[in-house]
């Protein structure tokens, strides 16, 4: 049997500790020795594990879209008749998931999203051959300004570019 000393110690250890105080003091040898002699606090630290076991195993898989809108019908079902039929229970049954737009317009976001894609590539394919075409100009009428301005000379090669 567990003595009424041990008892007080597991009350006050539950009391103060939080979950970081736990991780912190878990490599203290006085902890695991009391954890491994008194069998109630070690029943509770294997339930927290399980439960923290539970919820990342619940947090890794792929949930249907719909298990916000269930987990709230469920819990409605739980409450008493009057508290059932109330506004603000209606209102949570009929709310929806977030992804519930995605699987109504899925279909046609993917093929829209490829569509803009597309678009902008050609936008910016488009604007790139322009400004090319633009440079490839300046470049063009200088490179013959400069050539009228070394054969004929500058004052014949301004006359000519001026207008």
């Amino acid at each position: 049997m567990i003595s009424s000393r041990m008892k007080k110690q597991c009350k006050k250890l539950r009391a103060s500790l939080v979950k970081k105080t736990i991780g912190k003091l878990s490599s203290t040898l006085w902890l695991q020795n009391h954890i491994a002699a008194c069998p109630r606090c070690r029943m509770r630290i294997a339930r927290v594990a399980r439960v923290d076991f539970a919820l990342t195993l619940l947090k890794s898989q792929p949930h249907s879209s719909d298990l916000p809108a269930r987990a709230n019908i469920s819990a409605i079902n739980v409450l008493k008749h009057s508290l059932r039929e109330s506004p603000k229970a209606d209102k949570l049954r009929q709310i929806e998931s977030a992804g519930a737009w995605r699987q109504k317009c899925g279909a046609h976001i993917i093929p829209l999203a490829k569509t803009a894609a597309c678009l902008a590539v050609i936008l910016i394919i488009k604007l790139g051959v322009l400004s090319s075409m633009d440079n490839f100009c300046k470049q063009g009428s200088s490179a013959v300004e400069h050539y009228y301005a070394r054969h004929l000379g500058q004052e014949y090669a301004d006359e000519i570019f001026s207008a």
